[in-house]
Order: structure tokens, then C-alpha cells, then sequence
């Protein structure tokens, strides 16, 4: 739904310091009901492919999936969309590391009553394991980076890494590539394989 686009852009704008009243007017046209807050676009898209993937249009059901731009803005965007905002159903979905800033801002009364949901390192490494080295090669070669990848592990730096951690370094080497596997990895798993966090995300909308 384009119009919830609109939405996320204003909400952005607003919590760069900019009017409120477009995101306000927004959200009370399109009947938006809940935020999903994270921490960037490559969990927007694993969110939204395994949305689409259990037949669901997250923004037809009046839930923005919204990236912040890092952790660290987890609690500017809540008290804009939270009460005592937008009163909006608040949750997301965070690395270990960055659980702190979600606390902070989620786990006060009204503010998160889905919860956080939190991934051991981050997301490409659940997915990583949940998928298995092998299998991400195979979609390294379908998506045309398996050279690109062997190349990488010729690197000194790579040398006597597990390869798990090679595989999700190798996903941060170049811009884009991130937020084109968080849908290419969730779409290539198996339904029960689906990680627990991010299971548990969409499963609470």
C-alpha cells in the first residue's frame, strides 16, 4: 500500500524534527493500528517477505514496519508513536547488543504489549543458521554473488573464521546486499525453520 509509505516517510520526517501533523492526519486515514520499530531496511525486508510469504499485506491490516535508522532512535520514535503520541501498539525486533535501547523505550506501561523480540547476534545470523552455510552458497550462486563470495574468503582477514561469521560479513560487504538477502534468505526457508524472533514478531501482529 503506497499510502503507508507516505505514512513511514512522515513519521521519519517528524522524528527528524519536522511537523507532526502530516503523520497524524495519515495515520488517522489509514486506520494504522500498530509500529513495527527496527533497527534498519535489510529487517524491513525479511519482515515484510515473511509477511507476504504467510499470505499476509501488513499495510492492508494498518501495521507500519518502520526502519529507524539504528537502535539508538528506538526511543524518539516510541514517545512519537506510542502514548503519548500516536497511540499506536508498539513492538520490535533487535539485535542482543541493542536490547538496552528497546527496553528503555518499549517496556514502559502501553507502550509494547507484544513485547521485544530479540535476536542472539542479528537477524542475517539467525537466518544463517536457520538455513545452514550450504544453503546460503547455493543462493550466493542463484543470486550471481558466489564468485563475488569465494573471492572474499581469499581475504586475509577470513582466514580461521568459522564460516558462518564469513557468510554474514560477507553480507555487509557491499550497500544494497544486506536488504536484498533479508528477503532472499526468508523466502528460501523451510516453514518451521522460520527463526523464533522473527516467527514471534509476526506472529503477535
Amino acid at each position: 500500500m503506497a499510502d503507508m509509505g507516505l505514512f513511514r516517510e512522515a513519521v521519519i520526517a517528524w522524528a527528524a524534527g519536522g511537523p507532526g501533523g502530516p503523520a497524524r492526519d495519515l495515520a488517522a486515514r489509514l486506520s494504522v493500528r500498530a509500529a513495527v520499530l527496527l533497527e534498519g531496511p535489510s529487517d524491513c525486508a525479511a519482515v515484510n517477505a515473511l509477511a507476504a510469504g504467510r499470505g499476509r499485506d501488513l499495510a492492508a491490516e494498518g501495521v507500519c514496519v518502520l526502519p529507524m535508522g539504528g537502535a539508538m532512535s528506538v526511543g524518539r520514535f516510541a514517545r512519537l508513536l506510542g502514548p503519548p503520541g500516536l497511540d499506536l501498539r508498539l513492538t520490535g525486533l533487535c539485535d542482543e547488543a541493542e536490547r538496552p535501547y528497546y527496553t528503555r523505550a518499549l517496556e514502559r506501561p502501553g507502550a509494547a504489549r507484544e513485547g521485544i523480540f530479540v535476536c542472539a547476534a542479528d537477524l542475517e545470523d539467525e537466518l544463517i543458521r536457520a538455513l545452514g552455510v550450504r544453503r546460503v552458497e547455493e543462493l550466493f550462486q542463484a543470486e550471481g554473488d558466489l564468485r563475488a563470495f569465494r573471492t572474499f574468503l581469499h581475504q586475509p582477514a577470513q582466514r580461521g573464521r568459522p564460516p558462518q561469521q564469513q557468510v554474514r560479513r560477507f553480507l555487509g560487504t557491499k550497500k544494497g546486499r544486506k536488504i536484498h538477502y533479508g528477503r532472499v534468505l526468508v523466502e528460501a526457508l523451510d516453514p518451521d525453520r522460520v527463526p523464533a524472533p522473527l516467527d514471534g514478531l509476526l506472529a503477535g501482529l
